[in-house]
Parts: C-alpha cells; structure tokens; sequence
C-alpha cells in the first residue's frame, strides 16, 4: 500500500526526521508514537509532500504518491485549523469532493448523499448549517474525520485525532478506524497514549528524529525502547499498557 525508504527532512539546517523506512498494508491500524518534537507530525508532512524532504522515496502502490493524492485523507492537528473561518459543517465535509467533481462545478446528487451518509456517520448531520467554529472541540474532530470519510480514500492519516476530544467523538472516532480496517484500508494515527488507547492499535512505529521500534505492541512498548525514545526520566509499567 505505501513504502517510505530513507526519508530525511532538515529544517534550517537541524535534522527533524532521518533515515525513516517502513511499509504499511492494507487493513492496519499503524500509531505513531514518541516524544514532543520527535517529528512525527514532520514525518506525515513529508511522506504527503506539504513539505519538503531531504531525500527519501514515498510509494503508493509502487507508484509516486503524487499519482495517487484523491485516494489519500488528511486529517491535521485541530491547532493547524483556522476554526474562525466562516463556513458551515456541511461545506466543510463537501470541500472532500472537490476533486471528483472539480472546481467551480456544482457538487452531484451523488456527492450530496454521500456527504450526508459521512455526517449522520459521526452523528453531525443535525449540526450541518452549524459555524465550524461554534462547535465543541469532540465536535469538530467528528466534522474533519466525516470529511475523510467523504474523500472515500484508501489510506488516512490522522494527527493526534484524540487530543481535546470527549468519550463520546473517542468511542465514535474507533468505531469508524475499525469499520475503515475492515474495508481494508490503512490508517496512520499519531498519538502520545501508551495507555488504554494504545490496545486498538495492529502496530506501532515509535520516532524519536528516526524509527526506534515497529511492531506490535509488545515488540514496541518496552522498557527498552521506551527509554531509548523518551530518556532515563521516565517511568514505565508494562502491566498498564497491555
């Protein structure tokens, strides 16, 4: 489904990603997980082409994944989101099938409805005339993981898709990851928990600037590894993890 071979990114000189390969298939529930400023985030935005990378070769079924960017969703981080900008729920998760219909062009019946199949989804199409930014923060996330729906992509990325976000949009936010991998899509989630969330995971790539471990859960989340991503400061319990 997707290959990265030794990809690298600088900023300004100073090393935020080195020497990352891994290949993803279809049907997994991959996090990314590690320290603040490990470059996570960067990773995804290199692997995506939002910016630059030093070297390294991103494939998408063993073609450039440039080829293939109406089958790949997008999810940022909620602070890389102007929620002050003036549009509605509905436009928000109609803005996912600009590339089937085009610029300018009026959306088909066929888009509509399935923009609304994504909304009633996550439980947002009552919300639909709703100001993006007038929801809560669970309900935002619940809008942009409709809009990936609505893209009716292959393989998603999500940047810390739990962060701010009630029980309620978490329990809904799995139970959609879980119907994508059973439609055998591939999802990349970065996150931060080593904990309960953790456990709905297939695999595991661990960063800090490069890959420390990739597996599953007990081949990832070690005393190990964990020492060699986070540093001798923190305290680790495997009983609580698995």
């Amino acid at each position: 489904m997707l290959e990265v071979r030794h990809l690298a990114v600088n900023y300004r000189g100073v090393c935020a990603v080195t020497d990352v390969s891994f290949r993803l298939e279809p049907g997994q529930i991959v996090g990314v997980i590690g320290p603040n400023g490990a470059g996570k985030s960067t990773m995804v935005k290199a692997i995506l082409g939002l910016i630059p990378r030093e070297s390294g070769v991103v494939k998408f079924r063993n073609n450039s994944l440039k080829q293939h960017l109406a089958q790949i969703a997008y999810v940022p981080q909620k602070s890389q989101i102007d929620w002050d900008y003036p549009i509605t729920v509905f436009n928000v998760v109609m803005m996912a099938r600009t590339r089937h219909t085009g610029w300018f062009r009026s959306h088909s019946r066929q888009s509509q409805a399935i923009v609304r199949e994504a909304l009633e989804r996550v439980g947002m199409w009552e919300l639909r005339q709703r100001q993006i930014g007038e929801l809560s923060g669970g309900q935002q996330q619940r809008v942009f993981l409709a809009r990936s729906l609505a893209q009716q992509a292959e393989l998603f990325f999500f940047d810390e898709p739990f962060v701010g976000v009630d029980k309620k949009t978490e329990a809904v936010i799995f139970e959609v990851f879980n119907e994508l991998k059973y439609q055998n899509k591939t999802l990349m989630v970065i996150g931060h928990d080593l904990g309960e969330v953790s456990r709905r995971y297939d695999r595991f790539l661990l960063l800090n600037k490069t890959i420390i471990a990739d597996g599953n859960s007990a081949e990832v989340i070690n005393a190990k590894n964990i020492q060699k991503a986070y540093g001798d400061g923190v305290f680790f319990l495997r009983s609580e993890l698995i």
